[in-house]
């Protein structure tokens, strides 16, 4: 691996991750597989209770990990929304596809977005004749050219970006239909149109991409969750309700009959903001520590995965594109570059081996996995104390533009363990016998590889 200005060259290390593939689809079969994509927005590796019997019960989702694969090293590229998503949607690594920053309206970031040469997940199952809907949080750009139904999805239903960025407003397929929206019903809302999605094309192949806008701030859940409490009964109320949308949905794929034609994925884009959960792991969104890029994955698929199985080896998101292309036997493109792999042998039992995994920030890479080893290439950002007196956040409930309950985590609630100071200007860690990344071990080989004697 070479670095420069922030950017990378490909070498002989990195080719392995890099599989030609994307773009037109196979004959169609006689019973096509369906396809069911939850992703939760900032959930933390410790939110639900199958990855953390500590915290809230989630039975709904700890049944998807019963029936189905659970990955305990699962990541995802940046620790923050746009290129994440960017990046499940093409199976592209960042600074491939190009998203390396957040579109934000109140903040006058209008021009970033999903490029139309990018071919995502939804165009490729539109071409082998699936029906497919976005559902929530697209964050891929949010002027008409960027729209979901500009990019694979034949409708639309959601916050074209983060439900605290202003102007908050519902958008189906390329008009507003809600303004200003009362988060408290969001859950609910998205959860009612991926039902009447399903239903609707119960009798042909479909893809759901449905993108939940909790428990991103400002948290809100329905008077069925929460009616008062304070930030910690507003979360758990919100991942309550979540998984409640889970169990709908299973609950619905089986009554109609097609849950076992049916590949469910269950994942976060990215790590806890305040008031989240680690499970333990170091740091929390926007940083590069476990804490902000390893999420929940689980994937139930019983006709070629095993039930109950619970994975090691590391993966990343990059992976589930062509993973689920295989899976639908959907031809792509041999032009375009992937950066992930098909990983049914790893689910299945086969492999424990996958090439390293990168994760980035901005414009640069920041850390390798490979096996058991984590190094960060630059030094990361360490904890700095908030002075919680003065500190507001400027996008948080005013019960006019933005509607959700008061009771929102502050920075007194810090989702992980604290990166305190290390010493040393790279960090080495052994993931295996120390996931709270506190033992640097650079020094210790780098003398090894020197001094062998």
């Amino acid at each position: 691996m070479e670095y420069f200005s922030g950017r990378f060259i490909l070498t002989a290390s990195f080719a392995g991750l890099v599989l030609p593939q994307l773009g037109c689809s196979a004959p169609p079969s006689e019973k096509k597989t369906n396809v069911v994509v939850i992703l939760t927005d900032d959930m933390g590796y410790g939110d639900i209770s199958c990855y953390n019997k500590m915290h809230v019960k989630t039975p709904n989702i700890d049944r998807l990990a019963t029936e189905g694969v659970r990955f305990t090293d699962f990541y995802v590229p940046t620790p923050y929304c746009a290129p994440s998503r960017a990046t499940l949607l093409t199976g592209r690594f960042p600074l491939r596809h190009g998203m390396v920053q957040n579109p934000a309206p109140d903040a006058g970031i209008n021009d970033i977005g999903i490029k139309t040469s990018e071919v995502t997940m939804g165009e490729l199952f539109q071409g082998a004749g699936y029906h497919t809907k976005c559902i929530g949080k697209w964050h891929l750009g949010h002027k008409p050219e960027y729209f979901p139904v500009k990019h694979g999805f034949d409708e639309y239903f959601g916050i074209l970006y983060s439900n605290d960025m202003r102007p908050v407003q519902i958008i189906e397929n390329m008009d507003t239909v809600e303004y200003p929206v009362d988060q408290r019903l969001l859950t609910q809302k998205y959860t009612a149109k991926a039902l009447d999605f399903i239903q609707r094309n119960q009798r042909s192949p479909f893809f759901l991409y449905l993108a939940h806008a909790m428990p991103h701030k400002p948290l809100a859940a329905s008077a069925d969750f929460y009616s008062k409490g304070d930030h910690q009964e507003l979360y758990n109320s919100v991942i309550r309700e979540l998984d409640w949308s889970v169990g709908k949905v299973t609950d619905k794929l089986k009554e109609l009959g097609i849950l076992e034609n049916t590949v469910v994925i269950f994942m976060s884009d990215n790590g806890p903001w305040y008031g989240g959960d680690t499970g333990g792991l170091k740091g929390m969104k926007a940083t590069n520590w476990e804490g902000g890029t390893r999420v929940p994955f689980i994937i139930r698929y019983p006709k070629e995965y095993p039930r109950g199985k619970t994975i090691k080896t590391p993966c990343w998101s990059p992976d589930i594109l062509p993973t689920l292309m295989k899976l639908t036997n959907i031809k792509t493109d041999p032009g375009i570059k992937l950066d992930g792999e098909d990983i049914s042998a790893i689910i299945e039992g086969k492999s424990n081996n996958h090439p390293p995994i990168f994760t980035m920030k901005e414009s640069s890479i920041k850390t390798i996995r490979d096996g058991k080893w984590k190094l960060f290439v630059v030094k990361p950002e360490f904890y700095k104390e908030v002075d919680l007196k003065n500190w507001t956040d400027k996008r948080g409930p005013d019960g006019t533009t933005i509607i959700a309950p008061k009771a929102q985590a502050t920075p007194a609630d810090y989702p992980g363990l604290k990166p305190e100071k290390i010493e040393g200007d790279t960090l080495l860690f052994n993931l295996e016998k120390d996931p709270t990344e506190s033992t640097n071990l650079a020094a210790k080989f780098l003398r090894s590889i020197r001094n062998p004697n």
